[in-house]
């Protein structure tokens, strides 16, 4: 028999029971990809990863989603880097090894911060118009400079024009389908001012053909840097943006651009438990 010891962490979290849930396997070796996929699928988080050893980085770490593997997440990303700063008393500067390439990683206590890949970029197919009936909006509601942003994993990043209508937003699951990234999966990030040095998000997705709402979302929230960019704001910038509080698991996500366009996103997290899984 095999025993593979986990640990549970919410990540973006500012309570115990706040940020977005991830599962950390402390190690991977020995384990399957059919094996990872099906623990992930066990778990039924968004994600589950998996440490692994490398000789270029501090850790590899693999993600997995109940369903496929990701080249690149925010939230276990950050999460993995708590864990594996315990199992490899690795200090408050790791990096780690993904599918989408080496990702730095800093902590000030429990406070994580990654910088993002550069970012890349692809005009969005739709019109204003037809967009807002994507999301169940007025056309008045979208600024129109929406665009897909890729800085690990591409995700479709859309401007609204007050915290109001990021509330109201109500995807249609089978005109979203129709959008679909270059990895093929239909997503949508919506986000506004809230205030003072504020933004407020959601994060939508397809799963089993109906809308899940994201908690927290690193990798948007790394493109949605990429978006800053993209469209010329002015840099440097440092935002905090609330995501989750219409799922009940309040995010705190600080997102940073400086003056070189290096994209930084950061968050507290907090393990919960550990436990281990025993297989044949």
């Amino acid at each position: 028999m095999r025993t593979y010891p986990y640990r549970l962490v919410n990540v973006f979290a500012e309570s115990v029971f706040g940020g977005n849930p991830l599962c950390v396997f402390e190690t991977g070796e020995g384990l399957s990809d059919t094996e990872m996929q099906a623990l992930a699928l066990q778990f039924n988080l968004s994600e589950t990863t998996f440490i692994l050893p490398t000789d270029g980085a501090t850790a590899r770490v693999r993600i997995f989603t109940p369903t496929f593997e990701m080249a690149f997440a925010g939230h276990p990303t950050l999460g993995s880097a708590h864990v594996v700063r315990e199992l490899r008393n690795a200090g408050d500067e790791i990096s780690l090894e993904m599918k989408a390439g080496l990702i730095p990683v800093t902590a000030a206590g429990d406070r994580w911060t990654l910088r993002a890949n550069a970012p890349t970029f692809r005009d969005v197919a739709l019109s204003t118009t037809e967009l807002a009936t994507v999301l169940g909006l007025a056309p008045s509601d979208l600024f129109p400079h929406a665009m897909w942003v890729n800085t690990g994993s591409e995700q479709l990043i859309i401007a609204l024009t007050s915290a109001d209508a990021v509330r109201r937003t109500a995807p249609k699951a089978d005109l979203l389908a129709e959008i679909a990234s270059e990895a093929g999966r239909s997503m949508a990030y919506v986000f506004a001012p809230n205030g003072e040095g504020k933004l407020l998000s959601r994060f939508f997705f397809l799963k089993h053909g109906g809308i899940v709402e994201d908690p927290g979302t690193g990798s948007a929230t790394a493109n949605l840097g990429g978006w800053y960019i993209g469209t010329n704001a002015t840099l440097p910038f440092a935002v905090s943006i609330d995501q989750g509080e219409a799922v009940n698991r309040a995010c705190r996500i600080g997102l940073e651009v400086d003056a070189n366009k290096q994209i930084f996103v950061s968050g507290r997290v907090i393990e919960i438990g550990r436990g281990s899984v025993t297989l044949p």
